[in-house]
This record gives structure tokens, C-alpha cells and sequence, in this order.
């Protein structure tokens, strides 16, 4: 008297792996999407300011990640910067800490009497 629900079951799927291309295939699609939108665009960020923090000099206005504005009157060593945030108040901060640089200063230029070694020496 009773049907069983079985018997609608028993039609197997048709291409199989056709399928599984099929339901990864979304996924796929959204991990494109989420490099192209999220993962590249933050990974050249990180390489910007790298190099922002690579090229650091003295006399270079700079922002901290809290905040402090001041002047780079030091570079310590890789890590460490000492900056001048008031007139003769100077801190030490980790270089990976500042987030900006608000003005850069221009290299010293070599002049025509640095570039000339004396003849007689």
C-alpha cells in the first residue's frame, strides 16, 4: 500500500566528476575574487611601506602608529629610530611603528670637492 521512498533514489547522478567541477567551481571563483580585491592589493601596502621605512633619513617628518608626530633626528639601527616629537624631547621607537611619513628631506648631494681626490696623496 505504501510506496518506498527508495525507489526515487536509485537514479544515479550522470557524469560524476562533471559534478564535483560544478560544486568547486563557486569556490574556487570566490578565492579569485578575494586575491584580486584583499590579498594583492594589501600585499603591495606592505611592500610600500617597506620600502617607506627602508628609506628612512634624518630630518624626515613622521607619523606613529599612536599617533605622535615628530621628526626622525636618528636612525639607531635597523629596528630602532629616534625621533624628536618636541624641541630637545626625543624617543625611541621601533621603525615597523611608523606608519607615515609626512615629508621627506632631499639626500645631500655630493659637490665637485667631494668627488675630487687630491692629486699629491
Amino acid at each position: 500500500m505504501f510506496v518506498s521512498p527508495a525507489y526515487a533514489q536509485t537514479a544515479g547522478l550522470s557524469g560524476g566528476s562533471m559534478a564535483a567541477l560544478e560544486q568547486f567551481l563557486p569556490l574556487v571563483l570566490i578565492f579569485v575574487v578575494f586575491y584580486f580585491l584583499l590579498i594583492r592589493p594589501q600585499q603591495q601596502r606592505m611592500k610600500k611601506h617597506k620600502e617607506t621605512l627602508g628609506q628612512l633619513r634624518r630630518g624626515d617628518r613622521v607619523v606613529t602608529s599612536g599617533g605622535i608626530i615628530g621628526t626622525v633626528n636618528k636612525l639607531v639601527s635597523d629596528t630602532e629610530v629616534s625621533v624628536e616629537i618636541a624641541d630637545n624631547v626625543r624617543v625611541r621607537v621601533v621603525r615597523s611603528t611608523i606608519t607615515e611619513v609626512l615629508t621627506k628631506t632631499e639626500p645631500v648631494a655630493a659637490t665637485k670637492d667631494d668627488t675630487e681626490t687630491p692629486a699629491g696623496k
